[in-house]
């Protein structure tokens, strides 16, 4: 019998109905994925607009209470703390970073008091608290690499102690993973998890977020001497490979889409958690997009964590997580 031109193994059969696709689906979405960025500024019932970033906003501290509690209440998993500093705490040895009552650790007292069942994780960095702008210290022009770790791990310590789950050292200092690392386990918090931007890139896609943070208009110069080069691949791989030889428990790739070889390149040589964060620039541009009609939103914005899992994410930190939440709860 003869059995024609076309061939037999045939794949749009199971992409037929939305049944037979969901039967051969190899990469899911879940709420379970999902870290929710959030800004953090000083009042009471306080909110304001980040005009780059349509749709975020800071939030006092009562307010940010109330957005765990949304998340939580939504399933999302982890909540993730940003403060927006004012001036005039803004120093050059960023001594506000480590301040108990700091915006951040406030909060974070703030929701573990309100008995949340949500993860909190910080942002250890000093960008928010530096006259300079950096996320270190800055010694004649020059961001000094060992004095910045010594404030790191105060800030981490002060963070651990407000009840932090996860901290997220994110400004790419070296040697700064094991300096906290070990720091907690001398002090007791042996249960905190450090969750390391390890492969952070100096990259143009992350201006709304210093609007958000308030670091835009203190940034002198740029931040190529500390973030690793977007062409460097291998790099990359070897500042994964020590930040989880020195102690963390996950790692990041950032920023996310852009970066989507860099995520599978981590899964695949290290098979630790990994995670990725779709910045500020990712989310302001799928907003703008659709706001001028040119795209679907909602469609756009959950194909791209899709896409996110696909290449090999554990998680996501997007700004996106509680309308994705909403959309896959249905």
């Amino acid at each position: 019998m003869t059995r024609g031109p076309f061939p037999t193994t045939r794949f749009r059969r199971t992409r037929a109905t939305p049944s037979l696709r969901n039967l051969v689906r190899e990469t899911e979405l879940s709420v379970n994925d999902l870290i929710w960025p959030v800004f953090v500024c000083d009042g009471t019932n306080e909110r304001q607009k980040v005009v780059s970033m349509p749709g975020v906003e800071r939030r006092s501290v009562d307010l940010i209470v109330e957005a765990a509690r949304e998340a939580a209440d939504l399933g999302i998993p982890a909540i993730c703390l940003f403060p927006y500093t004012d001036a005039s705490l803004k120093t050059e040895l960023c001594e506000e970073a480590w301040n108990p009552d700091n915006l951040s650790n406030r909060a974070i007292r703030a929701i573990r008091d309100a008995g949340i069942a949500i993860a909190v994780m910080t942002d250890i960095a000093l960008d928010p608290y530096n006259a300079n702008g950096h996320d270190g210290i800055v010694r004649d022009g020059v961001i000094v690499n060992d004095e910045t770790v010594e404030a790191l791990v105060k800030m981490a310590l002060a963070q651990a102690e407000a009840g932090a789950d996860i901290l997220g050292p994110s400004d790419m200092m070296d040697g700064r993973i094991g300096a906290i690392r070990a720091a907690l386990e001398a002090e007791g918090h042996q249960g905190v998890t450090i969750m390391s931007y390890a492969a952070k890139f100096a990259s143009a896609f992350y201006g709304p977020f210093r609007d958000a943070v308030g670091a835009s208009g203190a940034l002198k110069g740029d931040k190529k001497t500390y973030q690793i080069d977007p062409a460097n691949r291998n790099e990359a791989l070897a500042c994964v490979a020590r930040d989880l030889a020195e102690g963390a428990d996950m790692v990041m790739v950032k920023p996310g889409l852009p970066y989507l070889d860099m995520v599978r390149a981590v899964k695949d040589a290290f098979g630790a958690p990994t995670y990725a964060y779709q910045v500020s620039g990712e989310y302001a541009m799928i907003e703008a997009a659709a706001a001028n009609g040119w795209i679907d939103g909602d469609k756009v914005m959950l194909e791209s964590l899709m896409a996110f899992r696909r290449a090999g994410c554990d998680g996501v930190l997007t700004y996106f997580a509680p309308r994705v939440a909403k959309a896959l709860n249905g």
